[in-house]
């Protein structure tokens, strides 16, 4: 392979791997606040790359909204004491997260209170 070609060949790697550095960008929630939801949960998908607990919750008024939670990894998870079946649709659960920025239902996991009543963190960090 002549020099040219190994240039090409790096350049088309580095720009197919960009999506891949954008991925795990926080910059859509706001890491400044905190709100706590208790609501039923509708799914939780316990998936690469990330989680996702979905959540039926009341806002102040007491209208029911869907949310949609962001978590770490599965293998970031079990550090903290989660398991693939740690939640299941039906059950309450207290959820605190860091909401969007953009002020739809939905955020990034900072704790969870299960339904056997343990707490659990979203990653060892964020203890």
């Amino acid at each position: 392979m002549n020099r040219s070609a190994a240039l090409s060949l790096f350049a088309a790697a580095l720009v197919a791997a960009i999506p891949a550095f954008g991925h795990h960008s926080f910059t859509m929630f706001d890491m400044t606040k905190r709100i706590t939801l208790a609501g039923t949960v509708t799914s939780f998908e316990w998936t690469n790359p990330h989680c996702y607990i979905e959540v039926d919750a009341p806002d102040d008024a007491g209208v029911v909204k869907h949310w949609s939670i962001e978590l770490g990894s599965p293998s970031i998870l079990l550090q903290s004491g989660w398991k693939f079946n740690s939640l299941k649709k039906g059950d309450k659960t207290t959820l605190v997260i860091n909401p969007l920025k953009n002020g739809q239902a939905g955020g990034f996991l900072s704790q969870a209170t299960l339904p056997d009543g343990r707490v659990v963190t979203n990653g060892p960090a964020r203890q």
